[in-house]
């Protein structure tokens, strides 16, 4: 192939994607398509993003109290599995935790957000 065949066809593409990606505003709420479809908005409660969204903190402090909490059980191997184990646990455990304190404290919006139904 060709350079010339190349770019159109790397054109083309990236045009065919962009159509399959479009997102629909308010402001397309009822628009109906030739296939049957339309667009249909709702509001839905969102929440702001936090300072740790990821919940990094949470899971961090998680792992290293329950590491150090799985290295008081058992002895010898057992004591490593206890270990990585109850880091992993403990990961768990305080990403959760902090997911659910930011969920508490988090400030809501309400969006209005459109999507092409199929019906």
């Amino acid at each position: 192939m060709n350079t010339p065949r190349l770019l159109l066809s790397l054109g083309l593409m990236s045009v065919i994607s962009a159509a399959a990606a479009q997102t629909y505003g308010p402001e397309d709420e009822g628009r109906r398509f030739s296939d049957g479809s339309k667009v249909v908005c709702k509001n839905v409660e969102v929440q702001k993003n936090g300072k740790d969204p990821n919940r990094v903190a949470g899971t961090a402090i998680g792992a290293v109290v329950g590491g150090l909490l799985g290295n008081q059980v058992g002895s010898g191997s057992g004591k490593k599995v206890a270990t990585v184990g109850g880091a992993v646990a403990g990961g768990a455990i305080g990403r959760k935790v902090q997911g659910n304190s930011q969920e508490d404290k988090g400030d809501r919006i309400v969006e209005r957000r459109c999507e092409r139904v199929y019906r």
